[in-house]
């Protein structure tokens, strides 16, 4: 009876805890920016500078997560299958975004690609811009979301073996035969919740781009940029409109994760993989 209660007890206060941390913040978004109508919400998404940075979140999500998705697929197969020189130091890297503030990491590429950075001056005389333009708010986001992709799929990987692919090679199957053919059927789930993960960082990441972007409006502002300026000229309205974009954003990444999961349980639950 007392574990009953208990646990009850315990359920109740991570819902209470969600419902007062996320799903209250969340719903607090769209009740202010779209509580007294839609004209003055959609007016303001549809303003040139909210535009572009809807544009410019979409591109950069487009350009980090397609590299970062190769980047990890390549170094988690590296990990989990081969034993070679620097093996360690690869995974200690995988790891440094996630323990070096976004703000530092973003001032290093400053300090890099600035004008008065260690490649500044060569890049200012061949009129290559990095640094406050949109080079440089790719960079720090594929930085900041490295990890997501390969921490996905290191662990399951290396649970899986090296048995099925041994017996692919054995049985005459190129390498790349047996990636796309063997390695790859067994991790699409997980790598498709790694790729779900990196894109939600990409979207969403403010501190790393915030010191790469220069905030200039209408060109290197991305969504969280463009809600903090619009929240610090007062412009409330069009700051919740355009969090809310963002918001949408991530309750369909939330989506598909969660049927991705669901997914992955179920082919579990039949035995069809490990």
């Amino acid at each position: 009876m007392a574990t009953s209660l208990s646990r009850a007890a315990l359920i109740g206060l991570a819902f209470v805890l969600l419902l007062v941390f996320l799903v209250a913040p969340l719903a607090l978004v769209f009740t202010r920016a779209f509580g007294d109508g839609l004209d003055l919400p959609i007016a303001a998404l549809k303003e040139p500078d909210a535009l572009a940075a809807i544009r410019l979140t979409l591109l950069v999500a487009a350009i980090a997560v397609p590299l970062n998705l190769v980047f990890g697929l390549a170094a988690s197969w590296a990990i989990a299958k081969f034993r070679f020189p620097g093996r360690s130091l690869l995974v200690t890297l995988i790891d440094l975004p996630l323990s070096v503030s976004p703000v530092v990491s973003g001032l290093v590429y400053v300090l890099v690609f600035g004008a008065q950075g260690l490649f500044g001056p060569w890049l200012g005389a061949h009129g290559i811009k990095i640094v406050f333009a949109v080079p440089g708010i790719v960079l720090a986001t594929i930085f900041v979301t490295v990890p997501f992709v390969a921490r996905e799929l290191i662990p399951l990987m290396q649970a899986q073996g090296k048995n099925e692919e041994e017996a692919a090679r054995v049985l005459g199957a190129s390498g790349w035969q047996t990636f796309w053919r063997v390695t790859l059927p067994n991790i699409k789930w997980g790598l498709l919740y790694g790729v779900i993960l990196c894109n939600a960082r990409a979207m969403g990441e403010f501190g790393a781009v915030s010191v790469v972007s220069g905030k200039i409006a209408g060109e290197t502002n991305t969504i969280p940029l463009q809600v903090e300026t619009l929240y610090d000229s007062y412009n409330l309205t069009g700051a919740f409109a355009v969090a809310s974009v963002l918001a949408f954003l991530a309750l369909i990444t939330l989506g598909i994760k969660t049927w991705a999961e669901r997914k992955n349980a179920a082919l579990i639950a039949e035995g069809q993989i490990a």
